[in-house]
């Protein structure tokens, strides 16, 4: 059954009016209303009596932001419903890497996951815009684009036939910036011959060699120990997976070069929102927007505490980067990538958001 492309489009819909209140300063709960937000934040929900319990797989620690507006998400789902629907968060990969985790969500055998935007792209190319070098100038540009519907909606429901897969948002991923344990990276020739860990997908690998260093893609869970032997020089990512990752213990040298603004996404099986009553349904996509603005609050927080901690512990940050330079070189990446009307649609999409939220 076919029909979650309507229901996508609604959760999109509703993201969409959230952001344009959270510009506003609404200063709202971020999900549920507020007397069921305060009960679940207090860990007073026991969601494990749910008639159904989903499994939501996640690739990171369970402090992370979006661990926690999933746990969240999960005990006002169960409120919403009067206990017939929960969720169950796995953080670290306990079920698997996201590349597998993906095909299980697909079959059913997961109901949700958040996921990183590269792994999409082997679905749908036209997910590439939104992973290219230095594609959205702020975090509010990058929100807006992502919550819109008339932009994003088909892009998102374009998973539902081949792959049963519903996208129900994207949330800010964080800023990406690399870090290696040799030397702090000023110059595109400071990257010269380190092997940088990537994500699996074409284009990052086309991005950080056009960059100036050597591609390893490979999957998070890794990352630690081949930076620990010296498999790898560094990595790219936030300065959230940096220090939750104990990535500074064996690469200590964070460079920001600002490089990617890449969004993750929270799907679902189309099968199983599908197969929810109208009533459970309906009350489950209007706790999404609550869980998106959760998340990228969130992000903001997360990353400069995160800094502070691995400062502490003796990483190094650098800001002097000459971003430009690095710009210039991977433009031909960002080119290139654009070479169909959908992506055309997308970049003019980007670029009026980056020019309406400037900062």
């Amino acid at each position: 059954m076919k029909r979650t492309k309507m229901y996508t489009t609604i959760a999109v819909a509703t993201v969409a009016a959230m952001s344009l209140a959270a510009c506003g300063g609404s200063g709202g709960s971020a999900s549920g209303s507020e007397g069921e937000t305060g009960a679940a934040a207090d860990g007073a929900v026991d969601v494990s009596d749910a008639e159904t319990l989903w499994k939501l797989a996640f690739n990171q620690t369970d402090q992370h932001p979006q661990y926690l507006a999933a746990e969240q998400l999960g005990e006002d789902l169960y409120e919403a419903t009067d206990g017939r629907y929960a969720i169950e968060v796995y953080p670290n990969e306990e079920l698997g890497t996201q590349s597998d985790v993906v095909q299980n969500l697909s079959d059913g055998s997961v109901e949700m996951m958040f996921i990183g935007a590269p792994v999409l792209e082997s679905f749908n190319e036209d997910f590439i815009v939104f992973n290219l070098p230095y594609m959205f100038a702020t975090e509010e540009a990058q929100a807006a684009v992502l919550g819109d519907e008339a932009v994003v909606g088909e892009l998102y429901s374009s998973l539902e036939d081949s792959k049963n897969i519903s996208v129900l948002a994207g949330v800010s991923g964080g800023v990406r910036s690399v870090y290696n344990s040799k030397h702090p990276i000023v110059e595109p020739e400071d990257l010269d011959g380190l092997k940088i860990r990537v994500q699996q997908s074409d284009s990052q690998v086309a991005m950080i060699e056009a960059m100036g260093a050597v591609a390893s893609p490979m999957g998070q869970g890794e990352v630690y120990s081949a930076l620990q032997t010296g498999a790898l020089d560094g990595a790219e990512n936030n300065e959230t997976v940096f220090e939750a990752l104990k990535h500074n213990e064996v690469s200590s040298y964070y460079s920001y070069t600002r490089h990617l603004m890449v969004p993750d996404y929270l799907l679902i099986n189309s099968d199983i929102l599908g197969g929810m009553s109208d009533e459970d349904r309906e009350a489950f996509l209007e706790l999404v927007p609550g869980a998106v603005e959760s998340v990228n609050e969130g992000m903001k927080e997360y990353a400069q505490s995160s800094r502070t901690a691995a400062e502490s512990a003796g990483a190094e940050f650098n800001d002097d980067v000459n971003v430009d330079a690095f710009r210039e070189l991977v433009a031909p990446v960002v080119e290139g990538a654009i070479n169909n009307d959908v992506r055309e649609a997308l970049f003019e999409a980007v670029q009026a958001a980056n020019e309406a939220n400037a900062g």
